[in-house]
């Protein structure tokens, strides 16, 4: 459970973390959470992790022996980082966080995909970096001569990884380019509705990110993303010369985007047992809005549930009944007659 993964818009999963929490109605029917429950026995992966009612306890464990798996994939893949806990759960301290960002760092022919549902605590995580007292350590006029502001946190970063590793991480292969934001990270929040949406992903635009993307799974209600695309647009620059100094200048300031706000958006319907139906609608809106903003789209599935008439506009309320449960693989993830898989850009 690591090397391969039937997620849809990844690779592999590296999970050096297990345990969570629920935080919003997203979490009601967890796959990660039922996946914990089969194996919660003496012994087994996640024992001590399940409360008796069968949902997360809220303790996490670090899994030693997972830490440096990625270092030892040769080749490189796209990798989603604890897909079975949240890399920001407050159980998770921080120096345990930059240790898990300096194997990403040191690991950087890979790609990794962090999803949380805790922006904020993100955002204290890089307060933290900044704050750090050994900063200083890392920090210094011939540091910045050589590599740049800030440029100095992957290598903090891999120290911190290195004194979580066993063995300090002694025989590992790393490349460590110093680049920061790190070009190989790409940091997301999971949305279910608007009140979630407009909840965190301005956390997240705050947040130093080489890609910024959102996980619309299990999308519960219609979402309106347009703040979040469209800020910043590339072709407002191109075409007039005022707009382009007044983003330069709020950019400068720390307080705009000189690209769209979310490089990547993924939508994807609930699957599991207790599994809510998407609205087809709530799809297609956010694809073609997507499109319009030159943003990848990635339809993950449409979980339980395929609408009857999925391939036809919907109107008027939207009527649970309507949507008839197959299973997840025979539901699939056509929509609208195609797949959609649409990637950002690597980092150049």
């Amino acid at each position: 459970m690591g090397q391969k993964t039937g997620i849809e818009w990844t690779e592999s999963t590296w999970n050096p973390i297990r345990g969570c929490s629920r935080v919003s109605e997203g979490c009601r029917n967890c796959y990660a959470e039922t996946v914990a429950n089969r194996f919660k026995g003496r012994g087994e992966p996640y024992e001590g992790l399940i409360a008796k009612g069968g949902q997360w306890n809220g303790e996490v464990k670090l899994v030693e022996h997972k830490l440096d798996e990625p270092c030892r994939w040769s080749k490189p893949r796209m990798i989603f980082v604890n897909s079975m806990s949240d890399l920001f759960h407050p159980a998770v301290s921080f120096e345990t966080i930059a240790g898990i960002f300096g194997i990403m760092a040191a690991a950087s022919w890979h790609t990794f995909q962090v999803l949380t549902k805790r922006p904020e605590r993100m955002l204290e995580f890089f307060q933290w970096i900044e704050e750090h007292p050994e900063r200083k350590d890392f920090d210094n006029p011939q540091a910045r001569t050589q590599l740049g502001n800030n440029h100095w946190i992957p290598f903090f970063l891999a120290q911190k990884a290195s004194e979580l590793l066993p063995d300090n991480g002694a025989g590992l292969t790393v490349d460590i380019k110093g680049c920061w934001p790190l070009d190989n990270v790409w940091l997301g929040v999971s949305v279910e509705d608007q009140a979630t949406a407009n909840l965190r992903i301005p956390q997240l635009l705050e947040t130093p990110a080489a890609v910024r993307w959102i996980s619309a799974e299990p999308l519960l209600g219609p979402i309106i993303l347009d703040d979040f695309l469209f800020r910043g647009d590339h072709s407002l620059r191109e075409t007039d010369p005022m707009a382009a100094a007044m983003l330069a200048e709020s950019v400068a300031d720390g307080h705009g985007w000189i690209r769209p706000a979310l490089d990547w958006v993924v939508v994807g319907g609930e699957s599991g047992p207790g599994a809510r139906p998407m609205h087809p609608e709530w799809a297609r809106y956010l694809r073609d809005r997507c499109q319009a903003a030159e943003v990848p789209f990635l339809f993950k599935q449409w979980g339980e549930f395929l609408p009857d008439n999925q391939n036809r506009k919907m109107t008027g309320p939207f009527d649970p009944n309507g949507a008839i449960r197959v299973g997840k693989k025979s539901a699939g993830r056509m929509l609208d007659g195609r797949t959609w898989d649409e990637y950002p850009e690597p980092a150049q």
